[in-house]
């Protein structure tokens, strides 16, 4: 049997699985403190048998160098309670089978590039979209990752003409993280993004901000394929403003493929992330 944990800034999700990715049971609950979280992980894994191996994939920014003191931890996250947390070596301790680790963005691309929308590419991008924004790649079957993960959510962006909101993010202000997301829709808006109406401006602002950070995604890394996920992107109208300004900026400099078939949804929908933490798990054994 296979487990995954798709560790979030909003909630935890844990499943079980079989080698053809099958999700055979799963749970979820709100991340909290490390100590209450833990425990509940534990508890559900614990009434798991034969577990061969395990994928996590985590919020960030976490430690990927395996030659580094903090590879396993998760570092210098906006959530304080879980800052400089050694997660992988929390969870070496109470199970002894295999266990990858990586961002859960990163699991959410394997799952969509293995089993999702990026089947038949080389290459794939993944961005959510929610409480915070975070992208992963895979090229050739490989992760993009160097002296760390990326941290596509904190790029830099220019404000929309019509926009002075100066970003909620508290390290870097008015990055694609601070304009786009969504406690970034709620501190300008008043309510929450899944409150709001399709029709309301908003939306187009987002559109906007996202295609700023897609096009030069694009102009760097030419992948094959985006994918967009997360809470954001439930809002139906938003997918179809990222296309249109995405179109309009990049104005045809570099060749893609036909705009409807480079962005897109999850074909796995919410079970990106935690399908993606079964490949891993499979990929150790």
């Amino acid at each position: 049997m296979l487990a995954s944990i798709e560790a979030g800034g909003t909630k935890f999700v844990c499943a079980v699985g079989d080698h053809q990715f099958n999700i055979i049971d799963r749970t979820s609950f709100p991340t909290t403190c490390p100590e209450e979280t833990m425990a509940k992980i534990i508890g559900f894994f614990d009434a798991c048998e034969d577990i061969q191996a395990m994928g996590i994939g985590s919020f960030g920014p976490i430690g990927i160098n395996h030659q580094a003191p903090n590879y396993g931890y998760i570092t210098s996250t906006p959530k304080t309670k879980w800052r400089n947390y050694n997660f992988l070596g929390e969870m070496k301790k109470h199970y002894q089978c295999p266990i990858g680790w990586t961002t859960d963005v990163n699991a959410a691309c394997l799952g969509e590039y293995h089993l999702g929308s990026a089947t038949d590419k080389n290459s794939c991008l993944y961005l959510t979209v929610g409480t915070g924004v975070g992208g992963g790649a895979i090229f050739n079957g490989r992760f993009l990752e160097g002296f760390g993960h990326a941290e596509m959510g904190h790029i830099l962006l220019r404000n929309h003409s019509k926009d002075p909101f100066q970003g909620s993010c508290p390290y870097h202000g008015n990055c694609l993280e601070g304009l786009a997301s969504g406690p970034a829709i709620e501190k300008r808006c008043g309510v929450k993004a899944e409150e709001l109406d399709k029709n309301h401006p908003i939306w187009e602002m987002i559109g906007y901000y996202l295609a700023q950070a897609l096009v030069n995604y694009t102009l760097i890394l030419r992948p094959e394929k985006i994918v967009l996920g997360g809470g954001v992107m439930s809002q139906s109208k938003v997918l179809e403003f990222v296309k249109k300004e995405f179109s309009l900026m990049l104005a045809d400099y570099v060749e893609i493929p036909a705009v409807d078939e480079y962005i897109v949804l999850p074909s796995l929908g919410n079970n990106a992330g935690i399908t993606g933490g079964l490949i891993l798990a499979h990929q150790l054994i």
